[in-house]
């Protein structure tokens, strides 16, 4: 990113899945930071990380750490951001969060860079990043709205175990190795055996059935779209792949369809790579979009039951697209559009 300024930047939740990724992704696209500060939990201050040669020393993450900070990029849970996020808003620190605690407040701007950037202009000093599924369906969604105008979808996820965290795919591989030696496979995080199984229950369920995942799907698609009435019926199911997750959406649209013009929205669309040749049997996988920046599409197909309909598969990592890179994408856009003004830049200029 060149001649963009450099920021003192923060991770909240450092050791975890999330933030791990978002560490090595800011040396591995070289985003310009003065200083870089790691923070977790009191349990975990006093590690140390080591990325590109450097080590950082892991500190508390405390109301006052946002003073001397331009960004802070929150990779945690919704109750410690909702605690720590006005601290830093106050301190003249933006917050770029990928929890849940703030997606669907009017004020706080639910944002996919390559779908509705224009929504940073309104924040207050918060921006939040989807959930994942959701991050990873836009991908294929969008392009087909822009092209045909979305007028409801179904979805079936296929969301793999790292989107619950390392305890998650720790216990997936300790039943996998446990089945290959004959042993017993014990369970901890999941309420079924996760290894050679799939689990129809992602997050808790709500008082009409469906889970708080298929329900982040439903409103986060509104309002990243901008469509308040969109009709969303999803099922969110977690399946023993470690990382990525991925979509099976039943979509209907208000004009006509085809595959050729999907095709060539897909292929046009800075989010997505379009990976859909059935005679020869190339259409997206998890593992072949894991650690990719964009969510492959595929299985492009006229839906049979619905009209103006189309079928389509996506797969995404969903600790990149649909977590870390996501925020790093916001933030690296606005540097570039001079949206962001370091602390450093604006006293010098007072």
């Amino acid at each position: 990113m060149k001649n963009t300024p450099s920021c003192n930047i923060g991770i909240v939740g450092a050791t975890g899945a999330v933030g791990q990724e978002l560490l090595k992704l800011i040396f591995a696209r070289s985003f310009p930071f003065a200083s870089l500060q790691l923070f977790a939990s009191a349990r975990s201050a006093g590690k140390t990380i080591g990325v590109a040669g450097q080590k950082f020393t892991v500190a508390e993450a405390r109301p006052e750490i946002f003073e001397n900070l331009d960004i802070a990029f929150f990779a945690v849970d919704g109750a410690l951001t909702r605690s720590l996020a006005p601290h830093a808003v106050k301190a003249g620190c933006l917050v770029l969060d990928k929890s849940s605690a703030f997606r669907l407040q009017p004020d706080v701007p639910l944002v996919v860079p390559e779908i509705n950037f224009h929504a940073v202009r309104q924040h207050k000093g918060i921006i939040a990043s989807p959930n994942c599924s959701t991050a990873v369906a836009m991908m294929g969604l969008f392009p087909l709205h822009r092209a045909f105008g979305l007028k409801r979808y179904f979805v079936a996820t296929y969301q793999s175990v790292s989107g619950t965290g390392v305890e998650a795919v720790a216990e997936l591989d300790a039943q996998v190795r446990a089945y290959g030696r004959g042993e017993a496979l014990t369970k901890q995080v999941y309420p079924y055996q996760i290894a050679f199984n799939v689990i129809p229950q992602v997050d808790t369920f709500n008082a009409d059935g469906y889970t708080g995942e298929e329900s982040k799907m439903m409103l986060e698609s509104r309002k990243i779209l901008e469509l308040p009435a969109l009709k969303v019926s999803a099922t969110c199911v977690r399946v023993p792949v470690v990382r990525a997750h991925s979509a099976a959406i039943n979509a209907e649209f208000e004009r006509p369809v085809s595959v050729a013009a999907a095709h060539a929205a897909i292929a046009g669309f800075d989010g997505a790579q379009l990976v859909d040749d059935p005679a020869k049997t190339a259409y997206p996988t998890p593992l072949d979009f894991s650690e990719k920046e964009k969510c492959g599409v595929g299985r492009v197909r006229l839906d049979s039951a619905l009209d103006n309909g189309l079928s389509l598969w996506v797969s995404g990592d969903n600790l990149w697209k649909g977590a870390a890179l996501n925020s790093l994408q916001i933030a690296e856009r606005m540097l570039q559009e001079g949206l962001i003004r370091p602390k450093t830049a604006l006293a010098a200029s007072t």
